[in-house]
């Protein structure tokens, strides 16, 4: 979770202070996850990722979901980016739950209340409202994440199938930068940044997830990705000097406290 928490970080910093652009960051980023990922699955199953996990669908989700991330920080602190990030993953999650007409309990219908007013706290207009573009974008990035878990569930070895995601995805992140080279622009640093973000938080973060996964039941590796917007939020006022606004503590607390009221009604049902 702290590496997932890092993109948020990683970005922020290299975005906020315009150390590189979006697309570029992008393209560095997809490209340094989709090299690592490769080199594990080479390392691990002694050949390369195979074509036959490749999904246009997954792909360009996963594409939709990294370019909208980064042009949304450019103006998003990391926190409050990473909490309505997560709240558009989970509303998603739980938008085809119900589209599949699963049962959700009374108190669980409370949880999910609550989280969506946490959220719709966070972006009410007001002084400290965040912006409302990289609201919207940060918003599809989230969509775009939550569309790619569920159609990614029941992948026989999710590793290689993300290292073929993320290489069809260089080509798409590609064509963004020529599209934004007018704007195109990068520093060393934000080069490392992108690199590390990619290589680092993203490719061998997701290798230690699905390891780490397989051994914990699947109630508690929803609750512990509860946990990633607040490192992210701490990490942005710790190492980027952020404000910890009253707004984003109690939209956190809200959000965070309504999913875990769902998720625990979820896993009682399961039980």
């Amino acid at each position: 979770m702290t590496a997932f928490a890092a993109n948020s970080i990683l970005c922020r910093a290299a975005l906020g202070p315009n150390l590189i652009d979006p697309a570029t960051f992008t393209t560095v980023r997809v490209t340094s996850a989709a090299v690592v990922l490769a080199c594990v699955v080479l390392a691990r199953r002694r050949h390369l990722p195979s074509g036959r996990y490749a999904d246009w669908r997954l792909a360009l989700m996963l594409f939709a979901y990294a370019v909208f991330f980064s042009f949304a920080y450019v103006s998003l602190s990391a926190g409050t980016g990473a909490l309505i990030l997560f709240g558009a993953v989970q509303l998603t999650m739980f938008a085809r739950a119900f589209y599949e007409r699963e049962h959700f309990p009374p108190l669980a219908w409370g949880g999910m209340a609550i989280a969506c007013g946490g959220l719709v706290w966070l972006v009410l207009p007001g002084v400290a409202a965040p912006d409302p573009l990289g609201t919207v974008l940060m918003i599809g990035s989230g969509v775009a994440w939550g569309v790619f878990s569920l159609l990614a569930r029941g992948t026989d070895h999710p590793v290689e199938a993300n290292a073929v995601n993320f290489a069809f995805c260089v080509p798409l992140a590609a064509v963004g930068s020529v599209i934004f080279m007018a704007h195109a622009h990068w520093s060393p640093g934000g080069l490392a940044l992108a690199m590390m973000s990619g290589g680092l938080t993203s490719g061998i973060g997701y290798v230690l997830w699905y390891a780490l996964v397989q051994h914990i039941p699947a109630a508690r590796a929803a609750v512990l990705q509860l946990s990633a917007p607040a490192i992210a939020a701490l990490g942005g006022v710790a190492l980027l000097g952020e404000d910890l606004t009253l707004r984003l503590v109690v939209a956190t607390a809200a959000m965070l406290g309504g999913v875990a009221i769902v998720l625990a009604q979820k896993a009682r049902q399961t039980t």
